[in-house]
């Protein structure tokens, strides 16, 4: 297959995979061509997402760097399969291509955790409440943008509705909940929609009231992605400039041991949704 011009954040990931499982073996780019049979600078293309590696070849590095993990290995090998077109590569070129990247990952997520201090978690919004954050974004966005940003958001929460939808953990906190973007009558139908949500088997939605305190992240968003196995874990924080993934060992650690936090801290399904409720109930 040619070279692409614009590899996604997980092809991306797949390669330097693959970097990594060389390097941990002691093997150069020059001694990985040999073995593979390709010249150095495809190596190099391999390991940057650029180019795509075939099952035979991964199976033929794993083996010669010594991988025994055959849980890791078989994740790769899917990694490295074509699997045609995903539902988001119709808005590349329309929209920022970090948002393609989130797609792509949630639609390989076998898990996703994912933690909101002011705002609701994105698969989880009305179309009303997404329509007023998308509004009040600087510089303003043009109603066309607007339109393609909610049509992909809707697009996006189709995750949760397939036949084999990932278990979706949402740690919201209660300012997020007392948010009245739009208006009362708006915030009230993001609360019973948030409600109805809570009600599917996939979903649990967990809610830290204020009195919880302290605790680490309390600034941050982020969502985390959970891969078929552990290593191939991905964080994703939010920011003004878009989307930040990360993947070293020490940062899913840290971005675990903060969700493990606020998952003791906050309350149980039950009492979050009956918080949710009185919180619906007084708009």
């Amino acid at each position: 297959m040619p070279p692409r011009t614009t590899p996604t954040e997980r092809q991306r990931r797949l390669g330097s995979e693959l970097r990594k499982m060389r390097m941990a073996a002691g093997i150069t780019a020059d001694q990985a061509a040999g073995l593979l049979g390709l010249d150095r600078a495809k190596i190099s293309n391999i390991e940057t997402g650029i180019r795509t590696i075939s099952e035979e070849r991964l199976r033929t590095l794993a083996c010669n760097c010594d991988c025994s993990d055959r849980a890791y290995v078989e994740a790769l090998v899917r990694m490295a399969r074509p699997n045609g077109r995903g539902w988001w590569e119709r808005y590349r070129g329309s929209l920022p291509v970090g948002l393609l990247d989130i797609a792509e990952f949630e639609a390989h997520a076998v898990r996703m955790r994912t933690v909101h201090i002011a705002h609701i978690p994105g698969l989880l919004q009305t179309s009303d409440h997404a329509l007023e954050l998308f509004r009040a974004v600087l510089p303003p966005l043009p109603e066309h943008e607007v339109a393609l940003r909610l049509a992909f958001r809707v697009e996006r929460q189709q995750v949760l509705d397939g036949d084999n939808p990932p278990e979706y953990v949402a740690v919201v906190h209660e300012a997020a909940v007392r948010m009245q973007f739009g208006g009362p009558k708006v915030a009230r139908a993001q609360l019973e929609h948030l409600l109805a949500a809570s009600e599917r088997p996939v979903v649990r939605l967990l809610v830290i009231p204020f009195t919880a305190g302290t605790f680490p992240g309390s600034g941050q968003t982020f969502n985390y992605l959970e891969g078929p196995v552990a290593q191939l874990d991905t964080v994703q924080i939010d920011s003004t400039h878009g989307p930040e993934f990360l993947s070293a060992e020490a940062q899913l650690e840290k971005y675990r041991t903060h969700l493990d936090w606020m998952e003791r801290i906050a309350l149980s399904p039950e009492a979050s949704r009956d918080l949710i409720r009185d919180i619906a109930d007084s708009l």
